[in-house]
């Protein structure tokens, strides 16, 4: 599938590491390095605008190197994209950290991963086919 990219930073368009890879790295589009202090959240802008298909979304997620080694992570992970949405694509980071985080201009803050999904119409009724399960919710299927 072809996707219509406009990349206005300096760095290369997202790519896939692996032929197996699923997410594609966004990297910081950045005029100077910015610090997230402990706690606190940053939009940080990508440089990129994306035209998907009817039907596709876009899911911003964390980058595993980032979370384990320094507590930074996406705040709204998945952030969703829609396939009308025009403008730039930006990353909500939050430092979860005792300790500040730099970011440098280039640096990969985030994974993308495109995805299908469906439009549904409701269809309102009364009642609920009975399942197994039921009505049981957070933690009703056991730890184990």
């Amino acid at each position: 599938m072809k996707v219509r990219i406009v990349n206005q930073s300096h760095h290369s368009l997202p790519a896939y590491s692996t032929k197996y890879s699923a997410g594609m790295d966004l990297r910081a589009n950045l005029e100077t390095p910015v610090i997230i202090d402990s706690r606190q959240r940053l939009l940080v802008p990508t440089g990129l605008f994306i035209e998907l298909p009817e039907g596709y979304e876009a899911q911003v997620r964390p980058r595993s190197g980032l979370a384990l080694k320094h507590g930074v992570t996406v705040l709204n992970s998945p952030g969703t994209i829609d396939a009308d949405y025009r403008g730039e694509i930006c990353v909500i980071l939050v430092n979860l950290s005792d300790e500040p985080f730099e970011i440098q201009d280039g640096e990969r803050i985030a994974q993308l991963v495109i995805a299908r999904h469906e439009t549904i119409a409701w269809d309102l009724a009364e009642t609920l086919q009975d399942s197994q399960r039921g009505s049981g919710g957070f933690g009703s299927t056991g730890i184990q």
